[in-house]
């Protein structure tokens, strides 16, 4: 049984419930945010909490949230579910209000889940190796505001991993979105990273991709690396020519990239085939402070 924690309550999961009149629910007003634990601890909270601060002042939601408190509850949700390390999703939700547009700018009474689970088995050969990056069709919307938020507003991303979940032999690949102009702009989960010439680019956040925690955090351990960092608005075949290729998301980190698969199922192997000598790199940084996290517990 899942015990999940409900406005600062540990609740069994099936027992949980909301308000059908919470305008998360009636116009998708809310947003979430997903992590993971590196011993017990979850890893750049506070970033997270900051992006989800700024999404709720642009949304009117009232945030009371004090980050303390939330990892005391997500240390009594491990315990409580038995679990060492987990895969956290924080959700905020506006709250009630009356049937139609909210005429009101504020939310003043928000609901808060912390859902919680085992991290998911990602295979070993995606990090030794590299995986597979599936070009879609389906194209990266644009915001609703000035940049994307991590909001409850998610059916673009669903229609992508509906259309990669139909195609042939892309099991395991993960799915490239590109902009109806045909830059690209993320992965269904993930944000996009390529090394030219020495160089680190990666598509600009108005391209329509969410701007990620993790890719913040690459990016400055690029600057670290003394490697040259820069946004801008790529091609498909800026991806194939690239030397190297991988890609980031909070839960499973810095993921390298073997192959580009098109549309039609042909393949382009990126670089010698193996993750590339920057990928490696920044994979070796980015442990270091995940360890410094867990040793930190």
């Amino acid at each position: 049984m899942s015990i999940i924690g409900l406005n600062g309550q540990l609740i069994a999961q099936h027992k949980a419930s909301l308000s059908v009149m919470d305008h998360g629910l009636m116009y998708g007003i809310g947003l979430f945010e997903t992590f993971r634990t590196y011993g017990g601890k979850p890893f750049l909270l506070d970033r997270h909490l900051q992006r989800m601060e700024r999404g709720a002042q642009q949304l009117g939601i009232t945030w009371n949230l004090k980050q303390s408190e939330l990892e005391k509850e997500i240390s009594s949700l491990l315990s409580a579910n038995e679990l060492t390390e987990a895969y956290i999703r924080l959700t905020l939700t506006a709250g009630e209000d009356d049937l139609g547009l909210p005429s009101s700018s504020v939310y003043s009474s928000p609901n808060r889940i912390v859902y919680i689970k085992g991290l998911p088995n990602s295979p070993t050969h995606w990090y030794t190796e590299g995986r597979t990056l599936q070009r879609l069709l389906t194209p990266r919307n644009t915001p609703e505001g000035v940049e994307r938020l991590k909001s409850l507003h998610y059916m673009n991303g669903i229609l992508g991993r509906r259309e990669l979940g139909e195609i042939p032999g892309a099991q395991g690949a993960e799915g490239m979105m590109l902009t109806r102009e045909g830059f690209l702009a993320e992965g269904i989960v993930s944000n996009l990273f390529f090394v030219q010439s020495g160089k680190l680019c990666t598509p600009s956040v108005d391209t329509g991709i969410l701007p990620g925690i993790t890719r913040a955090f690459v990016q400055e351990l690029a600057t670290e690396l003394n490697l040259n960092t820069q946004e801008g608005h790529y091609t498909w075949e800026d991806l194939v020519r690239a030397d190297e290729v991988f890609l980031t998301g909070s839960v499973q980190g810095i993921v390298p990239v073997r192959l580009l698969r098109e549309v039609d199922g042909s393949e382009h192997v990126v670089g010698a085939g193996t993750p590339g000598l920057w990928t490696t790199k920044l994979i070796e940084r980015y442990h270091h402070y995940t360890k410094e996290t867990r040793n930190s517990t």
